[in-house]
């Protein structure tokens, strides 16, 4: 026979034509069942590998044998179980094709030779000497028969923990080449497929012949079963497979040898690439090798598969490999028959590198004409932006919430706006990259310099905000730093003429490339990963955005804030006017920014009175919705509805109310409710006000101003990124200084440290040489 089917001990109740046991698992969600899709075309895109019904996990054996060879990997392959659960659990038809027979079978003789050993010794020479005992060089063939049993034992007892059923199959390369067996095989897979049990196929490794070299691929229509490489890509076309996920031992196909200092990771592999490749040893295990898994994985993406090389024994991502690439993550080396039209996110970073180098080097004057010429053209061709913008407005409506729709708007006054603090930041940028902040006389003709210099590559990451686009871009090239934009699909239309506006600005001086949008489907948890090409990630968006960033960039610094949680403090000393300005314009003026006021403060004095009176006419006639704090709450009969939460961001044309005691309770409220972002107190008393103004722990603190003043352009800086909580590098809005940082450069003449020692000639003078203004490297 073809085959040796060993279904588990025990079968369920009731044959089950679909799944109706959700699993608890740790942290996976139980997702709607998958339908099935025509076979024939593999998938082009691994946002659509979420649609994959049918899925081969092929586990190579690095993944399934411990370190030593001797064994398996016991946790590991729990977890690459509990994943195959859940996603069989999720109405998928998961099929496993496994090693670890040979690496089972070879732990389980030599523990019946070492003890037949150490028995014979004993009755031998009457004590044990099994430090002395050696063992023989076990045949693999052996091994695997010695293996079988135990591997498909491991397998039925950890899927009985998911309520799910497993069967064996051993097949051999001859049972693919005769057609009745070959039929019988699709036949019972189906069968089994079709109770809702997952096959756990391996080759019969007891019988086969050893492989023969160069002899994977015989054809477009025969591969050779020479391993389990080829073995899972025969298996996965043959059963029509959607997906075919190959774990090894490392993170998926590079481009050189994996560990050499040039080897790059190959995101999206495309038939025709091969001779792009060189390929390296094998693994410490198994028979196979890269280049064994690059054949296999194409002659199974010719046949309609899509296949993903990744890693199975990394421990940070083991865990959850197989379900994340089932998500779409970028995990691994995902192979395509569909070449994108234009160049992936890791050549559009590098391409703007390349180009930012070059951008830093131009003189501050070009610089600023590259600007002053993006200004120019926001005014001359603001028609077509205000077209395009009517567009994303249009397949906004109905989709997005009043505060996002106000922020992806665009108008001529938000234009020309721009166009101002443009060319406001054309002038001052010639103070930016070169600067000399610090010079030191470190000896006789040996001088130090500290400058500014540019931070290298930019990601910032924005949503519903597309006149970000210039004045990011205008930052970007007046510190000199390249740029990665990724923008939100709802602004699509706006961004893409806004970034080629920008680009026909850069070419006057020949760095067009310097500044990228990405337009391919890259996920944001995906970009975040690009920490040996990305120097810093500025999100400018939701509080949410920017947690979700700020958790997924482990190995890039991020600047910008999580919330926007904005206090006006209303002391008892305060101008009635003066209160009723400033908090009218804190909300009013534009409340779904990060700068407009969500919780007012109000002195416990002022209730019943005038001025609170006159406050609160104030927010309904311009229909803001108010909650009450607690305290406020317990001082009326009939109060508005209670907050929720004191730290909530409305973004919206509301805002609670809370009574404190005095400046210090109001200090103590923003400290332990607040963002640190901006905060503000209204008073006539200077004391008061001061003392504000130096306790408060907030990036922007205001005495009788709006918090809406908290911005880059309001204040001179031209332009900003973003508006920083942080307490390192960069706070407040962040304009064209928090796009720099420094290097030191030192000037000598054949200097050496041994100079300096107790037997040189020479002595440290660390002398200050002041640095006149305007002084450049």
């Amino acid at each position: 026979m073809f085959a040796r089917l060993a279904l588990c001990s025990r079968l369920p109740s009731r044959i089950r034509q679909s799944n109706v046991c959700p699993v608890s698992t740790r942290g996976y969600s139980q997702a709607k069942f998958v339908l099935p899709r025509p076979h024939g075309k593999s998938f082009a895109h691994r946002s659509e590998l979420k649609q994959a019904k049918r899925i081969v996990v092929k586990l190579g054996s690095a993944v399934v044998t411990r370190g030593d060879e001797c064994g398996l990997a016991l946790g590991r392959l729990a977890s690459i179980v509990e994943q195959v659960a859940v996603l069989q659990n999720q109405g998928r038809e998961m099929m496993i094709v496994t090693s670890g027979a040979v690496a089972f079978g070879k732990q389980r003789l030599r523990h019946e030779i070492l003890l037949s050993q150490s028995v014979r010794q004993a009755l031998h020479s009457g004590q044990n000497q099994l430090k002395d005992m050696s063992v023989p060089v076990l045949e693999a063939r052996a091994c695997a028969a010695a293996g079988q049993s135990g591997l498909m034992a491991l397998y039925e007892a950890m899927f009985t923990q998911y309520s799910i059923c497993t069967a064996q199959i051993l097949v051999t390369n001859l049972d693919f080449h005769d057609e009745q067996k070959r039929r019988n095989l699709n036949s019972t897979l189906h069968e089994l497929l079709r109770m809702n049990i997952v096959p756990i196929i391996n080759t019969n490794d007891a019988v086969v012949p050893p492989p023969v070299p160069n002899s994977d691929l015989q054809g477009v229509n025969v591969i050779s079963i020479k391993d389990n490489d080829s073995l899972s890509a025969r298996l996965a076309v043959e059963m029509k497979a959607d997906l075919l996920i190959a774990l090894s031992d490392v993170q998926g196909l590079y481009d050189s040898p994996p560990g050499t200092d040039d080897a790059k990771l190959i995101d999206i592999f495309y038939p025709g690439d091969q001779q792009s490749i060189t390929y390296g040893t094998k693994s410490r295990v198994g028979i196979g090798g890269m280049e064994a898994k690059v054949k296999a994985a194409l002659w199974a993406l010719q046949g309609g598969t899509s296949v993903i090389i990744a890693n199975g024994t990394d421990p940070k991502v083991t865990g959850h490999v197989i379900t994340d690439i089932v998500e779409g993550k970028k995990i691994g080396t995902f192979f395509s028959e569909v070449k994108p039209a234009g160049p992936t996110v890791e050549q559009q970073t590098e391409m703007a590198r390349h180009a930012g180098r070059a951008l830093a080097s131009l003189l501050p004057e070009q610089r600023g004409e590259i600007i002053c010429c993006l200004a120019e053209l926001l005014t001359e061709k603001k028609d077509e932006i205000l077209s395009a913008n009517r567009k994303d407005m249009e397949i906004a409506a109905g989709r997005l919430s009043q505060p996002l729709i106000n922020r992806l708007s665009l108008s001529t006054a938000k234009l020309n706006s721009l166009a101002i603090g443009l060319r406001q930041l054309a002038v001052s940028s010639g103070n930016s990259v070169g600067r000399v902040l610090r010079r030191t006389r470190v000896a006789n003709s040996l001088e130090l310099e500290q400058i500014t210099v540019p931070i290298g590559v930019l990601l910032v990451i924005f949503e519903s905000r597309p006149d970000c686009l210039p004045q990011v871009s205008a930052l970007a090239i007046a510190s000199g730093n390249a740029l990665l934009l990724k923008g939100g699909k709802e602004a699509s239309n706006t961004n893409k003429i806004l970034h080629q506006l920008t680009q026909e600005a850069l070419s006057i001086h020949g760095v067009a490339d310097a500044i990228q949008l990405v337009s391919t489907r890259e996920e944001v948890e995906d970009l975040c990963k690009l920490d040996k090409m990305i120097d810093l990630i500025i999100p400018r968006g939701s509080s949410e955005l920017v947690r979700d960033i700020q958790r997924a960039a482990k190995g890039i610094p991020v600047l910008g804030h999580s919330e926007g949680v904005c206090h006006v403090y209303v002391d008892s000393e305060a101008s009635i006017d003066k209160a009723i300005d400033v908090v009218k314009d804190s909300k009013c003026d534009y409340p779904a920014a990060c700068n407009a006021m969500e919780t007012l403060l109000i002195h416990r004095d002022l209730l019943r009175t005038p001025i609170f009176d006159q406050i609160i006419d104030m927010l309904r006639t311009e229909q803001v919705k108010i909650h009450a704090g607690p305290r406020f709450a317990s001082y009326l009969t009939f109060s508005p509805s209670e907050v929720k939460s004191l730290r909530t961001e409305y973004g919206d044309l509301e805002c609670c109310i809370e009574v404190v005691d005095g400046l210090q309770d109001a200090v103590d409220h923003i400290h332990k409710y607040g963002s640190s972002h901006t905060d503000v107190i209204v008073t006539e008393n200077e004391e008061t006000a001061e003392q504000f103004l130096q306790l408060v722990d907030s990036a922007c603190v205001f005495w009788n101003a709006s918090s809406r003043f908290a911005d880059g352009y309001r204040f001179g800086l031209g332009a900003e990124v973003g508006i920083s909580t942080a307490r390192i590098h960069a706070r407040g809005p962040v304009g064209l200084e928090g796009l720099l940082t420094t290097k030191w450069v030192l000037r000598g003449e054949g200097h050496t440290v041994a100079d300096f020692s107790e037997q040189g000639s020479m002595k440290y003078l660390h002398e200050t040489i002041p640095v006149p203004q305007g002084n450049f490297n």
